[in-house]
């Protein structure tokens, strides 16, 4: 697996809308999920170890967010199924079922959605205020791939951005690029 860093955030980058099936059998777009202060849209998959290493921390993080700020937020799985069968639809249900998600996992089969973000890797965080502006472009924390014990909710790089941005629409001066596995394109599309 080739590790990838995110570039740096594009303030000029707004939301694009999406028409996504989620792994509760029903179709998602953008307007569906977002939220009253901001939305975080995140690209991750069932097998990456990086998602792995964060994914209980996450949602946690997310519960959070969607109490206390409301900030909303969406999962999107770009990964090729055909080439990597452990992110199919059927996996995603287990994945989300498992790691008690509290907000819409949706697959992107035609990986459209992915490249109109120009997400690079698994996770790939997009943190966006309420007039769905790129805020933040960045990192959940500095864990990599191995799980962060005695975890303080609240306490990652993607928690703080988000709290600042549902506070104050702007963003966060100091962004770390997120690091993960490289989104497996399809040969048909890319």
């Amino acid at each position: 697996m080739v590790a990838l860093n995110t570039p740096k955030v594009d303030f000029n980058f707004t939301a694009k809308d999406f028409n996504l099936l989620g792994v509760d059998n029903k179709y998602y777009t953008l307007s569906d999920c977002y939220g009253e202060n901001s939305l975080i849209i995140m690209f991750i998959c069932n097998h990456c170890p990086y998602v792995q290493s964060i994914i209980s921390n996450l949602v946690s993080d997310i519960n959070l967010l969607k109490k206390d700020y409301q900030v909303n937020a969406v999962a999107i799985m770009p990964n090729d199924v055909n080439e990597y069968p452990e992110d199919s639809f059927e996996n995603m249900v287990n994945f989300a079922k498992e790691n008690k998600f509290t907000f819409p996992y949706l697959i992107d089969n035609t990986q459209k959605v992915a490249k109109e973000y120009g997400a690079i890797c698994t996770p790939d965080f997009f943190g966006f205020n309420a007039n769905l502006n790129l805020r933040y472009r960045g990192r959940f924390n500095d864990a990599k791939k191995e799980k962060v014990q005695n975890y303080e909710i609240g306490s990652s790089d993607l928690f703080q951005a988000m709290k600042f941005i549902a506070e104050t629409g702007n963003p966060p001066i100091d962004q770390k690029s997120s690091i993960g596995c490289s989104i497996k394109w399809s040969n048909s599309t890319g």
